[in-house]
């Protein structure tokens, strides 16, 4: 069952030490330079914490990235070196834009992120990804390579993004999403 949640601005928490974030985030978004959550964040990141489903609506530029990196960040803080986040963008600038963005947010946390998209040889994104990572960037058609390779596994998958989800579909990415879904955990936290 979905249910659709309206979170009024006037409840909305007003600083990144609100939303209750670990002190290796705080530090993070500090270096980042940023003060305070954007209304997206503010909103999305308390329900992500709490394991809810959700999508998110936002202009371009009110950090949508951040209102879904942070909290898979948090969540995967001294975990196993497993792939239990997958993030799925339509483009491959766009994957290298979040990957950046998980990079400056997991600066303190130890956690590995690789990025795989096509139009460059797979050698290197078959390492990163055999090597073990925490968080995997990815367009589809490129993950569904490494994917039939068997170069990742979704075993411990807890997280799936799916970036741009309305671009991924008008850019006729179903079929590939719907491969994927269909070989990752069936009980897994959803953002759009």
């Amino acid at each position: 069952m979905t249910e659709t949640i309206e979170i009024p601005e006037t409840d909305a928490p007003n600083s990144f030490a609100e939303l209750m974030l670990a002190p290796e985030l705080l530090r993070a978004v500090e270096d980042a330079g940023y003060t305070t959550p954007t209304p997206i964040q503010a909103r999305a990141i308390p329900l992500i914490l709490n394991g809810r489903d959700i999508m998110g609506l936002a202009q371009t530029g009110t950090g949508k990235t951040a209102a879904f990196t942070l909290p898979i960040v948090q969540r995967l803080l001294g975990g196993p070196r497993r792939a239990r986040a997958l993030i799925l963008t339509p483009t491959r600038e766009l994957a290298v834009q979040v990957k950046e963005s998980f990079a400056r947010y997991a600066i303190h946390s130890g956690l590995e992120i690789a990025v795989v998209y096509g139009g460059v040889p797979l050698g290197p994104q078959e390492t990163a990804l055999r090597g073990g990572v925490d968080v995997i960037v990815a367009t589809p058609g490129r993950l569904l390579d490494h994917m039939e390779r068997q170069n990742v596994a979704f075993d411990d998958l807890e997280v799936l993004v799916l970036d741009e989800a309305d671009r991924m579909l008008d850019m006729g990415f179903a079929p590939q999403l719907n491969r994927i879904v269909a070989d990752i955990p069936k009980y897994r936290q959803t953002l759009l």
